[in-house]
């Protein structure tokens, strides 16, 4: 699976739950917390800081996260 691919699953589950409640944190998918490169890819999001991590797996989309991202189209489901 490509990165960006990657990254643009993450910000879906995490953009739409953003828009539910700000507050909540996601438990990414165990396939998602076990691939190195899913997990370089929300370290990078985290280091940007567009995203928060609770703890490994269970994250949530900044504010700043949110307004750079909710105008990027979503990818076609």
């Amino acid at each position: 699976m490509h990165p960006q691919t990657i990254d643009n699953d993450i910000f879906v589950t995490l953009i739409q739950h953003y828009e539910h409640d700000p507050g909540e944190f996601v438990a990414l998918p165990r396939q998602t917390v076990d691939s190195s490169v899913c997990r370089i890819a929300v370290a990078e999001l985290r280091n940007e800081g567009y995203v928060e991590e609770q703890v490994r797996g269970v994250v949530r989309l900044t504010r700043r996260g949110y307004m750079v991202f909710r105008s990027k189209p979503l990818p076609a489901a």
